[in-house]
């Protein structure tokens, strides 16, 4: 199998890390990923937060928590209210992506389409050496607060939007992925000269 492929088809997101903080050198390489990826324009409309201060990461896993508890969602509720629930699963690093602001005259349709291109690199990245990540969305009830990303060195102009946990894996990653859903290609072409599901 391509070797690519094969980190894609083996990486699974991870929610139990050791202790351990990732070495510098591997996570400036993981960096690297994400700093390669395409974008609009080649706008490269994000900024990269990495956090690697414990007490820090505990605070803003309990203030997003404490938001996540007055969702109208009642799944995020219940996650919420789940005994030991940790935003981040208590990884050692976590890397905020922040959006540049986006200009309607610039005839980019998403900067948020750009930075999860970068956070997909650095989670291929991750994953080629071993290191575990899961990618986590909830955090953005934090990013619309009045969290104050500025203190921390999100530069002026730029909004978080998702967060990436990052440490070396407690237990080996699941073999076998979900089955994928069928029927989600279609090809058209002249092979057939009509669409043709596969």
């Amino acid at each position: 199998m391509d070797q690519i492929l094969e980190v894609i088809k083996t990486r699974r997101s991870v929610r139990r890390f050791l202790p351990d903080q990732i070495d510098r050198g591997e996570m400036e390489r993981i960096l690297d990923g994400g700093l390669w990826a395409p974008s609009g324009h080649n706008a490269q409309p994000w900024h990269f937060l990495v956090l690697r201060d414990r007490a820090l990461l505990d605070d803003l896993a309990r203030r997003t928590q404490a938001l996540m508890a007055e969702s109208p969602c009642e799944w995020v509720r219940k996650l919420a209210s789940r005994p030991g629930y940790h935003v981040f699963h208590r990884a050692p690093t976590v890397i905020v992506v922040s959006s540049k602001a986006e200009d309607p005259e610039s005839g980019v349709l998403s900067y948020a389409a750009d930075c999860s291109a970068a956070i997909q690199n650095m989670l291929l990245v991750a994953e080629s050496m071993n290191i575990g990540t899961c990618w986590i969305g909830l955090t953005k009830v934090l990013f619309d607060s009045e969290w104050d990303g500025a203190s921390l060195g999100i530069p002026e102009g730029y909004h978080p939007i998702y967060s990436v946990a990052f440490g070396y894996k407690a237990e080996p990653s699941a073999s076998q992925g979900p089955a994928r859903r069928e029927n989600t290609v279609t090809w058209y072409g002249e092979e057939n000269g009509g669409p043709a599901r596969g």
